[in-house]
Protein backbone atom coordinates (compact mmCIF):
# COMPACT_ATOMS: atom_id res chain seq x y z
CA UNK A 1 0.00 0.00 0.00
CA UNK A 2 1.34 3.26 -0.67
CA UNK A 3 -0.06 6.79 0.01
CA UNK A 4 -1.01 9.27 -2.25
CA UNK A 5 -2.36 13.14 -1.86
CA UNK A 6 -3.88 15.84 -4.14
CA UNK A 7 -4.14 19.41 -3.51
CA UNK A 8 -8.01 20.98 -4.41
CA UNK A 9 -9.90 24.05 -4.31
CA UNK A 10 -12.87 24.51 -2.33
CA UNK A 11 -14.43 27.46 -1.93
CA UNK A 12 -12.60 28.14 1.40
CA UNK A 13 -9.12 27.57 0.12
CA UNK A 14 -7.24 24.87 -1.17
CA UNK A 15 -7.23 21.89 0.92
CA UNK A 16 -5.85 18.12 0.62
CA UNK A 17 -7.89 14.54 0.24
CA UNK A 18 -5.77 11.85 0.55
CA UNK A 19 -5.77 8.18 -0.38
CA UNK A 20 -4.17 4.81 -0.38
CA UNK A 21 -3.13 3.31 -3.10
CA UNK A 22 -2.22 -0.46 -4.48
CA UNK A 23 -1.37 -2.50 -7.23
CA UNK A 24 1.28 -1.68 -10.07
CA UNK A 25 1.21 2.45 -11.34
CA UNK A 26 1.01 1.72 -14.79
CA UNK A 27 -2.03 -0.61 -14.29
CA UNK A 28 -5.68 0.18 -15.40
CA UNK A 29 -6.80 3.21 -12.43
CA UNK A 30 -9.69 2.05 -10.46
CA UNK A 31 -11.22 4.78 -7.71
CA UNK A 32 -12.98 3.47 -4.96
CA UNK A 33 -15.18 5.78 -2.59
CA UNK A 34 -16.52 4.78 0.48
CA UNK A 35 -19.61 6.08 2.26
CA UNK A 36 -20.82 8.68 4.43
CA UNK A 37 -18.75 8.05 7.77
CA UNK A 38 -15.99 5.74 6.43
CA UNK A 39 -12.57 6.23 4.97
CA UNK A 40 -10.81 4.66 2.10
CA UNK A 41 -9.50 1.74 3.78
CA UNK A 42 -12.99 0.15 4.24
CA UNK A 43 -11.90 -1.01 0.70
CA UNK A 44 -8.51 -2.71 1.99
CA UNK A 45 -9.77 -6.51 0.74
CA UNK A 46 -11.31 -5.60 -2.27
CA UNK A 47 -7.94 -3.40 -3.68
CA UNK A 48 -5.86 -6.04 -2.58
CA UNK A 49 -7.64 -8.42 -4.93
CA UNK A 50 -7.93 -5.86 -7.95
CA UNK A 51 -4.45 -4.81 -7.48
CA UNK A 52 -3.40 -8.87 -7.60
CA UNK A 53 -5.19 -9.09 -11.12
CA UNK A 54 -2.97 -6.02 -12.29
CA UNK A 55 -5.00 -2.83 -11.38
CA UNK A 56 -4.10 0.28 -9.65
CA UNK A 57 -6.35 1.00 -7.03
CA UNK A 58 -6.94 4.32 -5.61
CA UNK A 59 -8.79 4.79 -2.14
CA UNK A 60 -9.24 8.63 -1.26
CA UNK A 61 -10.43 9.65 2.27
CA UNK A 62 -13.44 12.23 0.98
CA UNK A 63 -12.95 15.67 2.71
CA UNK A 64 -13.14 15.87 6.61
CA UNK A 65 -12.74 11.74 6.97
CA UNK A 66 -9.70 9.60 7.55
CA UNK A 67 -6.42 11.51 6.21
CA UNK A 68 -7.97 14.28 4.42
CA UNK A 69 -7.78 17.93 5.67
CA UNK A 70 -11.43 18.92 7.94
CA UNK A 71 -12.92 21.62 6.05
CA UNK A 72 -13.19 24.92 7.83
CA UNK A 73 -17.05 25.89 6.87
CA UNK A 74 -19.24 23.11 8.14
CA UNK A 75 -21.54 23.98 4.86
CA UNK A 76 -19.20 22.73 2.84
CA UNK A 77 -20.16 19.06 3.80
CA UNK A 78 -21.89 18.46 0.75
CA UNK A 79 -21.79 16.23 -2.42
CA UNK A 80 -20.57 18.65 -4.57
CA UNK A 81 -17.64 19.70 -2.48
CA UNK A 82 -17.10 15.93 -2.42
CA UNK A 83 -17.59 15.64 -5.93
CA UNK A 84 -14.89 18.76 -6.84
CA UNK A 85 -12.59 17.07 -4.93
CA UNK A 86 -12.55 13.83 -6.72
CA UNK A 87 -12.30 15.76 -9.72
CA UNK A 88 -9.35 16.92 -9.07
CA UNK A 89 -8.28 13.30 -8.43
CA UNK A 90 -9.86 12.28 -11.53
CA UNK A 91 -7.52 14.93 -13.77
CA UNK A 92 -4.47 13.82 -11.95
CA UNK A 93 -5.31 9.99 -12.60
CA UNK A 94 -6.28 12.28 -16.67
CA UNK A 95 -7.24 8.41 -18.09
CA UNK A 96 -10.64 6.60 -17.98
CA UNK A 97 -11.32 4.95 -14.94
CA UNK A 98 -13.45 2.44 -13.00
CA UNK A 99 -15.49 3.26 -10.28
CA UNK A 100 -16.77 1.60 -6.92
CA UNK A 101 -18.57 3.59 -4.63
CA UNK A 102 -20.52 2.67 -1.64
CA UNK A 103 -23.32 5.33 -0.46
CA UNK A 104 -22.02 7.94 -0.90
CA UNK A 105 -19.41 7.45 -2.94
CA UNK A 106 -21.95 6.08 -5.28
CA UNK A 107 -23.61 9.35 -5.53
CA UNK A 108 -20.73 10.95 -6.59
CA UNK A 109 -19.99 8.21 -9.24
CA UNK A 110 -23.69 8.67 -10.83
CA UNK A 111 -22.63 12.23 -10.73
CA UNK A 112 -19.93 12.23 -12.53
CA UNK A 113 -21.14 9.28 -14.87
CA UNK A 114 -23.71 11.51 -16.07
CA UNK A 115 -21.03 14.77 -16.65
CA UNK A 116 -20.66 15.12 -19.99
CA UNK A 117 -16.92 13.91 -21.45
CA UNK A 118 -16.31 12.14 -17.82
CA UNK A 119 -13.83 9.72 -17.66
CA UNK A 120 -15.83 6.27 -15.98
CA UNK A 121 -15.66 2.94 -17.80
CA UNK A 122 -17.72 0.78 -15.63
CA UNK A 123 -19.89 2.09 -12.17
CA UNK A 124 -20.26 -0.38 -9.34
CA UNK A 125 -23.05 1.05 -7.19
CA UNK A 126 -23.08 -0.58 -3.66
CA UNK A 127 -26.43 -0.39 -1.94
CA UNK A 128 -26.99 3.22 -3.35
CA UNK A 129 -29.50 3.96 -6.49
CA UNK A 130 -31.09 7.00 -8.10
CA UNK A 131 -33.90 7.21 -4.82
CA UNK A 132 -33.63 6.98 -1.16
CA UNK A 133 -36.67 7.02 0.39
CA UNK A 134 -37.61 9.61 3.34
CA UNK A 135 -37.52 6.94 5.84
CA UNK A 136 -33.68 6.02 5.29
CA UNK A 137 -33.08 9.79 4.78
CA UNK A 138 -34.44 10.06 8.12
CA UNK A 139 -32.66 7.20 9.98
CA UNK A 140 -29.10 8.65 8.58
CA UNK A 141 -30.22 12.08 9.65
CA UNK A 142 -31.14 10.82 13.27
CA UNK A 143 -27.75 8.97 13.78
CA UNK A 144 -25.94 11.94 12.41
CA UNK A 145 -27.34 13.90 15.28
CA UNK A 146 -26.19 11.88 17.75
CA UNK A 147 -23.25 13.67 20.07
CA UNK A 148 -19.80 12.27 19.09
CA UNK A 149 -18.60 9.69 21.44
CA UNK A 150 -15.38 9.00 22.62
CA UNK A 151 -14.24 5.36 23.40
CA UNK A 152 -11.97 4.36 25.92
CA UNK A 153 -10.35 1.99 23.30
CA UNK A 154 -10.07 -0.06 19.91
CA UNK A 155 -12.38 -2.67 21.80
CA UNK A 156 -14.93 -0.28 22.48
CA UNK A 157 -14.85 1.44 19.40
CA UNK A 158 -14.74 -2.22 18.01
CA UNK A 159 -18.11 -2.92 19.51
CA UNK A 160 -20.11 0.07 18.67
CA UNK A 161 -19.17 -0.43 14.91
CA UNK A 162 -20.45 -3.98 15.62
CA UNK A 163 -23.72 -2.38 16.49
CA UNK A 164 -24.37 0.42 14.03
CA UNK A 165 -22.74 -1.43 11.29
CA UNK A 166 -24.38 -4.82 11.69
CA UNK A 167 -26.43 -4.34 8.28
CA UNK A 168 -22.64 -4.73 6.49
CA UNK A 169 -23.39 -8.54 6.96
CA UNK A 170 -21.18 -11.26 8.29
CA UNK A 171 -17.55 -10.02 9.08
CA UNK A 172 -14.96 -12.41 10.83
CA UNK A 173 -13.68 -10.96 13.86
CA UNK A 174 -10.42 -9.72 12.26
CA UNK A 175 -12.22 -7.97 9.44
CA UNK A 176 -14.28 -6.33 12.44
CA UNK A 177 -11.13 -5.19 14.09
CA UNK A 178 -9.48 -3.99 10.50
CA UNK A 179 -12.73 -1.55 10.29
CA UNK A 180 -11.90 -0.35 14.05
CA UNK A 181 -7.96 0.13 13.78
CA UNK A 182 -8.55 1.85 10.77
CA UNK A 183 -11.52 3.93 12.05
CA UNK A 184 -10.39 5.31 14.72
CA UNK A 185 -8.42 8.63 15.54
CA UNK A 186 -6.60 9.21 18.50
CA UNK A 187 -7.86 11.84 21.33
CA UNK A 188 -7.26 12.92 24.93
CA UNK A 189 -9.38 9.82 26.64
CA UNK A 190 -9.30 7.46 24.51
CA UNK A 191 -10.37 7.01 20.27
CA UNK A 192 -12.88 8.64 18.27
CA UNK A 193 -14.07 7.90 14.85
CA UNK A 194 -11.86 9.14 12.38
CA UNK A 195 -14.44 12.25 10.44
CA UNK A 196 -14.95 15.38 11.27
CA UNK A 197 -18.18 15.71 13.47
CA UNK A 198 -19.11 18.57 11.58
CA UNK A 199 -20.04 16.30 8.57
CA UNK A 200 -23.33 16.11 10.21
CA UNK A 201 -24.09 19.94 10.16
CA UNK A 202 -25.95 20.09 6.86
CA UNK A 203 -27.42 17.03 7.34
CA UNK A 204 -29.18 17.80 10.41
CA UNK A 205 -30.04 21.38 9.41
CA UNK A 206 -33.29 20.38 7.74
CA UNK A 207 -36.07 18.03 7.53
CA UNK A 208 -35.13 14.47 5.98
CA UNK A 209 -36.20 14.33 2.62
CA UNK A 210 -36.64 11.83 0.04
CA UNK A 211 -33.66 11.86 -2.42
CA UNK A 212 -34.35 11.76 -6.23
CA UNK A 213 -31.83 10.92 -8.90
CA UNK A 214 -33.76 9.45 -11.56
CA UNK A 215 -33.09 12.26 -14.19
CA UNK A 216 -29.55 11.59 -12.99
CA UNK A 217 -29.62 8.12 -14.28
CA UNK A 218 -31.17 8.73 -16.34
CA UNK A 219 -28.13 9.86 -18.60
CA UNK A 220 -25.92 7.84 -17.24
CA UNK A 221 -24.41 5.32 -19.81
CA UNK A 222 -21.71 3.08 -18.64
CA UNK A 223 -22.20 -0.39 -17.67
CA UNK A 224 -23.32 -0.50 -13.79
CA UNK A 225 -23.02 -3.26 -11.40
CA UNK A 226 -25.57 -2.49 -8.45
CA UNK A 227 -25.24 -4.19 -5.64
CA UNK A 228 -28.33 -4.55 -2.59
CA UNK A 229 -28.41 -5.48 0.47
CA UNK A 230 -31.59 -7.80 0.80
CA UNK A 231 -32.34 -5.93 3.72
CA UNK A 232 -31.28 -2.13 3.02
CA UNK A 233 -33.80 0.32 2.94
CA UNK A 234 -31.79 2.85 1.46
CA UNK A 235 -31.91 1.04 -2.25
CA UNK A 236 -34.88 -0.61 -2.16
CA UNK A 237 -36.34 -3.25 -4.07
CA UNK A 238 -38.66 -1.47 -6.66
CA UNK A 239 -35.42 1.14 -7.08
CA UNK A 240 -33.31 -1.60 -7.59
CA UNK A 241 -35.64 -3.05 -10.38
CA UNK A 242 -36.75 0.65 -11.93
CA UNK A 243 -33.06 0.84 -12.43
CA UNK A 244 -32.86 -2.31 -14.04
CA UNK A 245 -35.31 -1.94 -16.80
CA UNK A 246 -33.66 1.19 -17.55
CA UNK A 247 -30.51 -1.07 -19.03
CA UNK A 248 -27.04 -1.10 -19.12
CA UNK A 249 -27.57 -2.71 -15.20
CA UNK A 250 -26.04 -6.04 -13.94
CA UNK A 251 -28.19 -6.29 -10.05
CA UNK A 252 -26.73 -8.65 -7.66
CA UNK A 253 -28.21 -8.85 -3.88
CA UNK A 254 -26.67 -10.14 -1.12
CA UNK A 255 -28.87 -11.82 1.29
CA UNK A 256 -28.03 -11.31 5.27
CA UNK A 257 -26.97 -7.73 4.37
CA UNK A 258 -28.39 -4.41 4.47
CA UNK A 259 -26.64 -0.75 4.45
CA UNK A 260 -24.27 -1.38 2.76
CA UNK A 261 -22.67 -4.62 2.06
CA UNK A 262 -19.04 -4.46 3.13
CA UNK A 263 -17.20 -5.92 -0.29
CA UNK A 264 -14.79 -7.70 2.17
CA UNK A 265 -16.16 -11.23 1.98
CA UNK A 266 -14.56 -13.71 -0.75
CA UNK A 267 -18.09 -13.51 -2.98
CA UNK A 268 -18.51 -9.80 -3.47
CA UNK A 269 -15.18 -8.89 -3.87
CA UNK A 270 -15.51 -11.54 -7.14
CA UNK A 271 -18.54 -10.08 -7.89
CA UNK A 272 -16.75 -6.89 -8.24
CA UNK A 273 -13.62 -7.88 -10.25
CA UNK A 274 -15.53 -9.89 -12.21
CA UNK A 275 -17.70 -7.23 -13.49
CA UNK A 276 -14.73 -4.74 -13.89
CA UNK A 277 -12.74 -7.30 -15.51
CA UNK A 278 -15.19 -7.10 -18.71
CA UNK A 279 -14.21 -5.49 -21.90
Amino acid sequence: MRDGAVRWLSPAGFATMRWSEWGPAEGAPVVCVHGLTRTGRDFDALAVALAEAGRRVICPDLPGRGASDWLPNPALYQPTTYITALSHLLARIDQPVDWVGTSLGGICGMVIAATPGNPIRRLVLNDVGCFVPQDAMARIRDYMALPPETFPDIAALEAHLRHIHAPFGTLSDAQWRHLADTSARQVEGGVMLHYDPAIATPICAKDAEAVDMRGLWGVVRAPTLLIRGAESDVLPADTAREMVAAGHLRLEEIPGAGHAPALMDPAQIALVTDFLAGA
